[in-house]
């Protein structure tokens, strides 16, 4: 961003719902009390800062075995739901772009940067986090205000900590710049945007490591 075109974010709160704590996808890792008083965090200083904050909540038909909408685990968990928020939306979907109307509102909003908390790292955020990079939305995930849980099907297994850091690695070779909330919070201070790594420097790297 230049002085001539501002970096001007909106903090996307992504399905902090009780189904994560209490429900049947209890997230793992990061610690999710960790990352709940994280985004607790970021929502407050974003509000301080005049920055739009977007919340997320992911609904499925009363049927579902998770995020069944109406059941108390669909509910927003009390750390968001008793904060500010400048836009709420419900999404079926993935990516929070997905038939809902963030698109319009980001415009309307001239925001030119995503800054993504919220649940899960290699899921819902993963998709929002890539269609904004292909929009062309400068994108920042707060890697300690999101979070995974372990999976295992045909494919195979993995923890919850391998799908968190696989994600992170790969988002921020490319697609986003993976933070810390303390950075983030730093660079909205200071009013810089941060950048993520490239592919080429992520692999040499990677190989060298591989290597050693």
């Amino acid at each position: 961003m230049t002085a001539s075109n501002p970096v001007k974010r909106a903090l996307i709160v992504i399905d902090v719902q009780n189904e994560y704590f209490t429900g049947n996808m209890q997230i793992s890792y990061p610690d999710p009390q960790v990352s709940l008083q994280n985004i607790g965090r970021a929502m407050d200083v974003a509000k301080a800062a005049g920055i739009p904050v977007l919340v997320v909540q992911h609904s499925a038909p009363e049927t579902s075995p998770i995020f069944a909408r109406g059941s108390k685990t669909w509910e927003l968990h009390e750390v968001v739901a008793s904060r500010h928020a400048d836009h709420r939306i419900e999404k079926n979907m993935a990516s929070v772009f997905t038939g809902t109307d963030v698109a319009a509102w980001l415009k309307k909003n001239e925001i030119n940067t995503l800054s993504i908390v919220g649940y899960m790292t290699h899921n819902c955020n993963a998709s929002s986090i890539l269609e904004a990079a292909h929009l062309g939305y400068q994108v920042e995930m707060l890697n300690d205000a999101t979070g995974s849980l372990p999976y295992e099907n045909a494919a195979g297994y993995a923890t919850a900590e391998e799908i968190h850091r696989a994600f992170s690695v790969v988002f921020h070779s490319n697609f986003a710049a993976v933070v810390s909330t303390d950075s983030w919070v730093a660079a909205v201070k200071a009013g810089e945007l941060l950048s993520p790594a490239n592919v080429y420097s992520s692999h040499m790297a990677g190989r060298q490591r591989a290597a050693a």
